[in-house]
């Protein structure tokens, strides 16, 4: 895998431009109300931190993957939903300050998770019992500076000067958007030959954990009774999880030496683009008329 670590800068600067553009529209009510309405959090929770994995493994088990790929996969099962889930909810019109809250929630959360189940992963396919590790503050430096930050400084600026914030607004989104794009052109470029080398068997695996995901997670929130726009976003979260994350715990430690457990994530990074942009256009389309923007 090329260039990996200026893909990932470059991408953290994207989606921290992203979330400020988010926070250019946000206020503090939004948050409260998350801490009135609790059941949709914990249902988040479960479903990103325990279905997930377990899906993962099944994917894994039933496809028969190669033992790096099952890794790969796994390791993606395991990361949180990373800041491009937020853009997808935004898009897909859900409850915004819900998926920011889960994105934060489970980014601090799978610090600790991760490597539990990467090493589970690592046992039960490559029969190594090799310990994983991650920087805690480094990790939870990143989470804040990509996603925290950069929404409450659009927060602040919304509370202060609305009609900055409302001019800043559309651009900002925009621009963010366009340079994600880029991003991920130039990504996929980078490295096309060996991705399309490994679509057939990987593509499959890291579709699947997608869409199966976003699936359970929307249909688990209406079997809670949830409100729609809350299920979208648990179906967001579930369904879009941290590629660059996962890319770079993915070249830590003992795993450097299978450079295939970096093919699940490189795909499904890519792939998640394109059914997040169905998925908001899907919901967008039977979101009920009593739903307000």
């Amino acid at each position: 895998m090329k260039d990996i670590q200026t893909i990932q800068l470059a991408l953290s600067i994207a989606v921290a431009i992203i979330m400020l553009g988010m926070g250019l529209s946000l206020t503090i009510n939004d948050f409260l109300r998350i801490k009135k309405q609790p059941k949709a959090v914990l249902i988040g929770l479960v479903n990103q931190l325990v279905l997930l994995p377990f899906i993962g493994y099944t994917l894994a088990v039933l496809l028969g993957l190669q033992a790096e790929i099952a890794v790969g996969l796994m390791l993606i099962a395991a990361c949180p939903g990373g800041p491009v889930s937020n853009l997808y909810c935004n898009l897909a019109r859900g409850d915004l300050a819900l998926s920011i809250t889960l994105t934060a929630l489970t980014s601090l959360i799978t610090v600790f998770t991760i490597p539990i189940v990467v090493n589970q992963a690592l046992l039960l396919f490559m029969e190594t019992e090799h310990v994983v590790q991650i920087d805690f503050w480094q990790t939870v430096f990143k989470i804040l500076m990509v996603t925290i930050v950069p929404v409450s400084v659009g927060m602040v600026v919304y509370h202060y000067f609305p009609a900055v914030a409302t001019k800043m607004e559309k651009p900002v989104k925009i621009v963010s958007s366009i340079l994600l794009g880029v991003i991920i052109t130039g990504a996929f470029i980078a490295n096309k030959d060996e991705l399309l080398d490994a679509l057939p068997f990987v593509g499959t695996a890291t579709l699947a954990l997608n869409v199966i995901t976003m699936a359970i997670g929307f249909f688990s929130g209406r079997l809670f009774k949830l409100n729609y726009k809350e299920r979208v976003s648990i179906s967001v979260e579930c369904g879009i999880q941290n590629g660059a994350l996962a890319l770079f715990i993915g070249s830590l430690g003992v795993m450097a030496n299978y450079p295939g457990v970096l093919l699940a994530p490189a795909v499904y990074g890519i792939l998640m683009f394109f059914t997040g942009a169905i998925f908001a256009a899907v919901v967008n389309f039977f979101r009920p008329k009593d739903i307000g923007a």
